[in-house]
């Protein structure tokens, strides 16, 4: 089915506010659901990640604990930004949430919030959170801040999403920003610990979200989006979650040897990347036999992920006070 066919098959079962036509009346649409709306627009649960990779590397740059009211603002600041972001992203690609079953429920599709109020909301959470960086904070991390809403808004999500199965290899660039701007909110500079550790994310990235769009992959292909899982066997795309893995594990461990880390952070870095490429590897191992359905697990790697990158970060955070 081409892209304007899922169009149409949109307009015809959702409500017409998906694709700019008439919001449901304000009577159906009470403030709370509303309230909830805004906030869901927002991606919450993805922006607790961004914030973790942010606060632990205030830390490293500080070498101990960061001013607290930096950090505060540094953090209301990248949730205003990534916020922002999430929003256009939503405002963009509405057409194709509207038939699938994983964002069937986000409020441009279901009519709580209609597209031109997203659209402002998302230009005015920009604006508000590149000036409160600028003028609280300082403006290099404000310039990332701009730099990693527009890279997520244009190039990801107008230009590659739809385009490529690369996608989410060279879009995942905005979702690393939040490191340095971490760092250069402390330091209003650059330095090569942030950039192994945006190094780090980079690589985290695919093999963190490939798998679950193998898991999802129907969604994908009905929605007409290029994800690796949509275009590639399953045994390609776990040869690349696990290319993507080991590189990731590698370059978590520069920051030792380049004198930015101690051996907790060694540690803790080494056990767990090494449980990362077990699951790696057993979905390999799975993909090869030709396993589907439930008995590919290829969840398992998905939650571990978010798990590993927490755990990560965390080390970051503690090892100064290790040293």
């Amino acid at each position: 089915m081409s892209l304007s066919g899922v169009c149409v098959t949109a307009v015809e079962s959702r409500p017409a506010a998906v694709l700019g036509g008439t919001s449901p009346s304000p009577a159906h649409r009470p403030f709370g659901a509303r309230a909830k709306a805004f906030v869901a627009l927002t991606k919450p649960r993805i922006i607790e990640l961004l914030l973790i990779t942010t606060v632990p590397v205030m830390f490293l740059a500080q070498q101990g604990v960061p001013d607290l009211k930096l950090v505060l603002l540094t953090c209301l600041g990248g949730y205003l930004s990534a916020g922002g972001a999430n929003a256009l992203n939503m405002y963009i690609d509405r057409d194709i949430d509207a038939v699938m079953d994983r964002t069937a429920q986000r409020p441009l599709v279901t009519g709580m919030v209609s597209p031109r109020e997203c659209l402002a909301f998302g230009i005015a959470l920009g604006v508000v959170s590149t000036l409160l960086f600028g003028l609280t904070v300082n403006w290099l991390s404000a310039w990332l801040s701009l730099g990693a809403l527009l890279f997520y808004v244009v190039v990801y999500t107008m230009i590659l999403k739809r385009r490529t199965a690369q996608n989410i290899v060279w879009g995942g660039i905005a979702g690393c920003l939040p490191v340095l701007i971490g760092w250069s909110a402390v330091t209003d500079s650059m330095s090569w610990a942030p950039i192994i550790l945006f190094l780090v994310m980079f690589f985290w990235t695919p093999p963190h979200y490939w798998p679950l769009s193998m898991k999802v992959k129907d969604d994908y292909a009905r929605a007409g989006v290029p994800m690796l899982p949509v275009v590639a066997s399953n045994k390609v795309v776990a040869r690349q979650i696990v290319v993507y893995s080991w590189v990731m594990v590698v370059v978590s461990l520069l920051l030792t040897p380049l004198g930015y880390t101690g051996w907790f952070y060694t540690v803790v870095a080494l056990a767990a990347g090494g449980f990362w490429l077990w699951e790696a590897h057993g979905l390999q191992n799975r993909a090869k036999a030709e396993v589907t359905g439930a008995k590919l697990k290829e969840m398992r790697l998905f939650h571990w992920s978010i798990t590993y990158v927490s755990i990560l970060f965390v080390a970051v955070a503690v090892d100064p006070f290790l040293r």
